[in-house]
């Protein structure tokens, strides 16, 4: 019994930071499933990730003029996935390339250029720094972003989730009812890369689509409804930053791909033996030849 309380409560016990590993984690989790349950539900799985790595121009400026600034480095995060977004969308409005595509060139594009920056100033360690991030060096300011992230994505999804629900399932209703769905499109980007900016300071640019998406779409093959499929994302997203963070103190390894390999364990996991759609119900006989 004293092992396995040194082996899973300990860590957390005996040191302050993995407790606020473990509480961004948590507020991490709390505000990005429903957010990437959207993302599943609206096909933009691959567009996410190509805002998570528009990210890293952003904070590459924001490097560059202040250092290893949380501030600095969120808010050219921030800026430089909306203009992203917003470019991209134009794009793809008023010439013949699809959005998928705009994305993806832009994603090329951010990649390069944010390393490109990075290296005019800073060392492989800040370079690994930003591309992976470092959840067990989570400060008090890191952890009041997550935690208000996590707030405001709640009170944001919650104000515009009837027509964004709609926009998803019957997008010319909300046309006929004079209801503009671009408005709650772009809101929704807006807290998608609000959750990618608050989950790169722990994940990285490059994993910090992994606790948003992966939790999201292992719930797809547990349940049908948005809500059910957030509530059942939730505490797969929670297990994954625990039992992450768990496996990255006890071997050494780094915390976010840890983390982020966990959750690829629960999306296998259900893709194996979910409920809907999975590779056990496909090979399961058919209801009415089980007698």
């Amino acid at each position: 019994m004293d092992f396995l309380w040194d082996f899973l409560f300990g860590p957390f016990v005996d040191h302050g930071f993995m407790r606020r590993a473990l509480v961004a984690c948590l507020a991490l989790s709390t505000g990005s499933c429903t957010v990437g349950v959207f993302l599943i539900l609206r096909r933009m799985s691959l567009m996410g990730d190509a805002l998570a790595h528009a990210l890293l121009p952003g904070a590459a400026i924001g490097f560059l003029l202040g250092g290893l600034s949380l501030p600095a480095m969120s808010a050219g995060g921030f800026v430089a996935g909306v203009a992203t977004a917003l470019l991209s969308g134009v794009v793809a409005r008023f010439t013949s390339l699809r959005e998928d595509a705009s994305f993806a060139a832009a994603y090329l594009t951010a990649l390069a250029a944010g390393v490109m920056i990075v290296s005019l100033k800073g060392s492989t360690v800040d370079l690994m720094h930003i591309l992976f991030g470092s959840i067990l060096a989570v400060d008090d300011l890191s952890l009041a972003l997550v935690a208000a992230t996590a707030s405001i994505t709640l009170l944001g999804m919650a104000a515009i989730y009837r027509p964004l629900v709609v926009e998803c399932f019957n997008p010319g209703f909300l046309a006929a009812v004079g209801v503009r769905g671009s408005l709650y499109h772009y809101a929704f980007l807006a807290l998608a890369v609000l959750n990618m900016v608050a989950a790169f300071q722990a994940l990285g640019t490059l994993m910090a689509l992994g606790l948003l998406l992966l939790p999201a779409v292992a719930a797809s093959f547990w349940a049908r409804q948005v809500v059910t499929m957030a509530l059942v994302a939730l505490p797969m997203a929670a297990m994954s930053g625990l039992v992450g963070l768990l496996i990255s103190y006890h071997t050494s390894v780094p915390s976010g791909p840890a983390i982020v390999l966990v959750a690829s364990l629960f999306y296998i996991a259900s893709l194996l033996l979910g409920t809907n759609d999975s590779v056990r119900m496909r090979l399961a006989p058919p209801a009415h030849l089980q007698a």
